[in-house]
Parts: structure tokens; C-alpha cells; sequence
């Protein structure tokens, strides 16, 4: 088609006239749906393709956590669990979307690197502790610890700018307090035991991700013939 086009053009600039608006409409036309027909159906062979992928093995979280309802389709916590009279909530995903560019490891490397966002919270206390943590099947290590409002802490996303200061470089502090800051969160259950749950819960994730968009792209870029979408 487009070369008939190219040619229809040349004989036309040939002898003087002009291809006619409604010829260049239709061609118009026809390509489009060219294009959508061959993404949609590449989409459609993507999305077949990670239907047919392998589930992980299913994991439990340690006992003492519980999996917060809706956590999948969201980005906020995915663990709880009380602890005392404080709420700990984990959140977490790939180390690799925090820290673009670092290594160039391969997928099997960053899934095995993890950030976790800890928040232990009082009732009656205005502020959250965070800890901001990088964990390893084997390690857990702590970035940062600070406090937060509340608020700044919310499901509608973890990764928060703190409002106000965020407290001193976790290396710069003393060994023995980072040893003590350790202690604090292992006590809580927060260490190298949450590792295969939060591994096989990211890609559960993101397998769901990826469905969701090839099936939503898919559904805006398909006309049907009469016109009328279902």
C-alpha cells in the first residue's frame, strides 16, 4: 500500500496535479490501522507469553506478619504487625528502581536486593520511627533512620521526602548504636526472614503489573469495526 502510494504521488507531481485530499485520507486511514493491528496483536502475544510464566512457589510471611488486604494493587505497606503498643509496617521493592545505573547487574541480582521502608508507629505519639533498609537473603543493613510525620507516611506511597531534617548519616553514627538501631528492629522481627516472602511477593506483583498494562494499552488502542468499544 505505501508503495503504491509513493507511486500514485510521483505520476501526480508528474503531470502537475495534486494527489486528492480524500486518496491521502484513506491512506491516512489505512495506515493507522496497519499500525494499531500489528501492535495490538504484538501486545496480545506479550501478554499470552506472561500468562505462561511460572508462578513462584508460594511463601508465607513470618508468623507474627500479617499481609495487608489490597497490598498488590497498591504502594503502600505490605506487612504489619503489632509489636507492644506499636504498629510496624514494611513496605519494599527493588533496590535496583531505587538505584539506577549502579552495577548493571542482571534481573536475578536485583530482585535479590531489596529496599525496605520500616515504619513503627505509637498511638499517641504524632510522629513515625522510619528506617530505610536494603535487605539480602542473608542481611538486612540499615540506610537511614529517622522521623516522620504521620502523614508523610500515608498508603498512597513510600518514598517520601522527609518536611523536616532527617537526621545524621546512619555510617557516621557510633558502631555501637548503629548495633543498637539493629537490634532495635530484629527484636520486631524485621531481619533476613522476611527475605523469601517479600521475593516471591515482588514478583507475584509484578507479574499482576505487567498483565494489567499490556490488557489496559491493549484495550485503548483497539476500534472495533462498527466503532463502538464494548
Amino acid at each position: 500500500m505505501l508503495k503504491k502510494m509513493m507511486a500514485a504521488s510521483a505520476v501526480a507531481l508528474r503531470s502537475g496535479t495534486r494527489p486528492s485530499l480524500m486518496f491521502t485520507c484513506r491512506h491516512s486511514t489505512s495506515a493507522s490501522s496497519a499500525v494499531n493491528s500489528f501492535l495490538l496483536r504484538s501486545l496480545k502475544e506479550h501478554y499470552l507469553e506472561i500468562t505462561r510464566m511460572a508462578a513462584p512457589p508460594k511463601v508465607s510471611p513470618p508468623s507474627s506478619f500479617s499481609i495487608i488486604v489490597g497490598a498488590l494493587d497498591g504502594n503502600g505497606p505490605v506487612l504489619t504487625k503489632n509489636y507492644g503498643k506499636e504498629e510496624i509496617n514494611i513496605s519494599v521493592m527493588r533496590l535496583a528502581n531505587i538505584v539506577r545505573g549502579g552495577g548493571g547487574g542482571d534481573d536475578d541480582d536485583e530482585i535479590n536486593q531489596l529496599f525496605l521502608h520500616v515504619t513503627v508507629s505509637k498511638l499517641e505519639q504524632k510522629d513515625n520511627l522510619h528506617f530505610l533498609c536494603g535487605l539480602y537473603p542473608d542481611a538486612l543493613g540499615i540506610h537511614s533512620v529517622s522521623m516522620r510525620p504521620k502523614a508523610e507516611s500515608s498508603g498512597s506511597g513510600f518514598l517520601v521526602v522527609p518536611s523536616s531534617y532527617n537526621g545524621p548519616t546512619f555510617e557516621d553514627l557510633d558502631e555501637k548504636m548503629r548495633d543498637m538501631f539493629h537490634n532495635y528492629i530484629e527484636e520486631r522481627g524485621v531481619n533476613e526472614s522476611l527475605f523469601p516472602f517479600l521475593q516471591a511477593w515482588l514478583y507475584v506483583k509484578e507479574h499482576r503489573n505487567l498483565l494489567r498494562w499490556f490488557r489496559s494499552v491493549g484495550t485503548f488502542i483497539y476500534e472495533p469495526k462498527n466503532g463502538k468499544k464494548d
